[in-house]
């Protein structure tokens, strides 16, 4: 505590460990937590056999966390599973996300003449290439709007809402009155992922759950040279006289630094409340059903199809990811809250679950930092969204690693250093 240090990285939640959150809690810290002192259930299996991620998030195979795994080295301490199955929710019924043009004509989403439609527009998007005029069939992707790209090719709304929401995974339909070119490299990168494992999904998700990724990333700091302080109760972010951080004080000691990285619960007078998140939390003894068995799985349940304004997300692994006991799966339904009722208001996705074992309940707001970093030297991370997929968490990780250094992180690295598990 008695040096100076360049930063300093208060919590060691997801976020902060990656630029160095109660990411993973066993059954019985799960029990705990939503049913008070009760001892859990024997049926649940043993307690320590579960791994269940609070905030639950897949990793696009090709995305841009995976990237930064390999980029840090990183994934020499992870083990990678391909993840299941990827579905969207269309009137009223859960089907697999057709993710290429082969996959569209197959596609019960559609009906004969609108798959051909979306085969037309799924070869547009995998031809395409940014720095090629000639696959732009005359389109300029960053002035014409989503919306207007896709009337060229005549599809129709519930189309285009599996596109926006399920491949390219906008959370809301703002999307469509903004360039094209995001969406189109939204959808590639999903495509592209999705062929990398040869899986019935594009998405990845580690052996033992996300708890190992702040875990890789401490060990990786340290070796490094980063030094870690555990157990430091009530951290105190002290100031100088120009209101920049100076240092950070626990038990009486201070240890002095230049900049401080935090989550928003360490400086709640430089954060804004922007939002709720409600989350169920269902242990069960069977797969998801109409998901072709998978072990895990994503569903998403785009806003229109249930009159919200923002998606809502249901995830699912098991034992199969080392998450549960034997014959346990572990599902989550998410949303960004628009009810003071989560119970009603996830009931939609719940009701996706089928029969299920325990059922759990949880509520918490979201911030975002409203200081000026340039000025105080502090730099807060957002609160984690709903969404089951970790392109926005990541995001917000650069960008703070931008502010804070004043450098990117070079993202071109060679996929083949992170590999999935093969089945065991």
């Amino acid at each position: 505590m008695d040096e100076e240090y360049d930063v300093i990285v208060l919590g060691t939640g997801l976020k902060e460990c990656i630029l160095s959150g109660l990411l993973s809690v066993d059954g019985l810290k799960l029990w705990k937590r939503f049913r008070g002192e009760d001892k859990p259930p024997a049926h649940l299996g043993a307690s320590r056999d579960y791994n269940v991620d609070m905030v639950p998030k897949f990793m696009m195979a090709n995305g841009t966390l995976v990237r930064t795994l390999i980029h840090t080295d990183v994934t020499k301490y992870l083990s990678f599973k391909a993840v299941d199955g990827s579905f969207v929710f269309s009137k009223g019924k859960v089907h697999k996300v057709p993710a290429t043009d082969m996959e569209a004509l197959k596609s019960p989403l559609m009906g004969l003449f609108e798959k051909r439609r979306a085969r037309n527009f799924f070869i547009y998007v995998q031809d395409y290439n940014e720095a090629d005029p000639k696959t732009h069939q005359g389109l300029d992707l960053t002035r014409i709007t989503t919306r207007e790209l896709i009337s060229k090719h005549g599809l129709s709304d519930d189309t285009v809402d599996f596109i926006g929401h399920a491949l390219a995974l906008h959370r809301d339909d703002r999307y469509l009155n903004e360039p094209a070119l995001d969406t189109v490299k939204r959808m590639k990168l999903y495509a592209e992922s999705l062929a990398r494992f040869q899986g019935g999904s594009p998405y990845i998700y580690p052996l033992y759950g996300l708890g190992e990724l702040p875990q890789a990333f401490a060990r990786l700091s340290a070796v490094y040279g980063g030094t870690y302080m555990l157990n430091k109760p009530e951290c105190k972010v002290e100031y100088d006289m120009e209101g920049k951080v100076c240092g950070v004080t626990s038990e009486g000691e201070t240890a002095k630094c230049k900049k401080v990285v935090c989550d928003p619960s360490y400086l709640p007078n430089k954060v804004r409340k922007i939002g709720k998140v409600a989350r169920a939390i269902a242990i069960m003894s069977h797969p998801i059903p109409n998901t072709n068995e998978s072990h895990s799985v994503q569903i998403i349940l785009p806003q229109k199809q249930l009159g919200r304004k923002s998606d809502m997300y249901v995830f699912c692994c098991s034992y199969t990811h080392n998450v549960a006991p034997k014959g346990k799966f572990i599902a989550f339904v998410s949303a960004e809250a628009e009810t003071e009722n989560p119970e009603s208001e996830l009931r939609p996705g719940i009701d996706l679950l089928g029969q299920v074992d325990e059922l759990f309940f949880d509520l918490y707001d979201r911030y975002e930092p409203v200081n000026e970093p340039s000025l105080d030297n502090c730099f807060v991370s957002m609160s984690y969204d709903a969404t089951t997929h970790f392109e926005t968490t990541v995001a917000d990780v650069l960008n703070m690693y931008t502010a804070i250094t004043g450098k990117t992180v070079d993202l071109s690295v060679d996929l083949s250093a992170a590999s999935a598990a093969e089945e065991y």
